[in-house]
């Protein structure tokens, strides 16, 4: 298990954000139902050359983020971050506020970094989706577009519609024609988004695995084969 997997799980694995989890997992269902017929991947492939797209559009958020860290600690507080929601008129309660903060949190270091950042701003976009027009306060228009696309990437790997990815699908997506991957290679990638070795990957662990593979966190393009 990777550094990062371990603080994950370590932060999960008492199910805390089991609420929260659920939550957007019926949200991703509600996404699916209105994408049918809309598919905007036919492979693996297909996500994998959006991957410098992916970057620059996330890279976006970066002058956001520090914006928001106004004490420049490289991580965003409980107060910092309702500031940004503020600003943004995300209009949360408390304890969805500090659902979404502790869950992001996962070296629980009571502060949010940028990765972390990013991976909270995403969830807060798929379960406001009826506040999508104050996204673009963000200053990035193509930062919508970014979540969306990432969205869509989650629904693609999700064969069954459940909400949640298993190594049966990821091992599917990952060996489809023309993209076979060796065993170890799925079996690689399943784990790291499978911090808490349950055999299911939500949304909140699928971006966490996401932005490690675009390379947000590096100067090394990280890729799937």
């Amino acid at each position: 298990m990777s550094k990062i997997g371990s603080m994950f799980f370590c932060c999960s694995s008492s199910n805390k954000y089991k609420r929260l989890d659920e939550k957007l997992g019926r949200k991703m269902l509600e996404v699916k139902r209105n994408l049918a017929g809309h598919d905007n991947f036919k492979s693996l492939n297909g996500i994998i050359l959006r991957f410098p797209q992916f970057k620059e559009g996330l890279q976006d958020i970066r002058g956001v983020f520090e914006q928001y860290d106004e004490d420049s600690n490289g991580s965003i507080d409980p107060e910092e971050l309702k500031k940004c929601l503020q600003q943004l008129q995300m209009h949360m309660t408390e304890e969805e506020v500090k659902d979404l903060f502790h869950s992001c949190d996962i070296d629980g270091s009571a502060g949010i970094q940028f990765n972390e950042f990013i991976v909270l701003l995403c969830l807060i976009y798929l379960l406001k989706d009826q506040h999508l027009p104050n996204i673009s306060k963000l200053g990035s228009p193509r930062l919508a577009a970014t979540f969306d696309t990432i969205i869509q990437a989650f629904i693609f790997l999700d064969k069954n519609g459940d909400g949640k990815l298993n190594k049966k699908e990821m091992v599917k997506a990952l060996n489809a024609p023309c993209e076979r991957s060796p065993a170890r290679i799925t079996q690689t990638r399943f784990r790291e988004m499978d911090w808490n070795n349950s055999g299911k990957v939500n949304f909140r662990e699928f971006l966490f695995g996401f932005i490690n593979w675009v390379g947000i966190d590096t100067d090394d393009d990280l890729s799937l084969t």
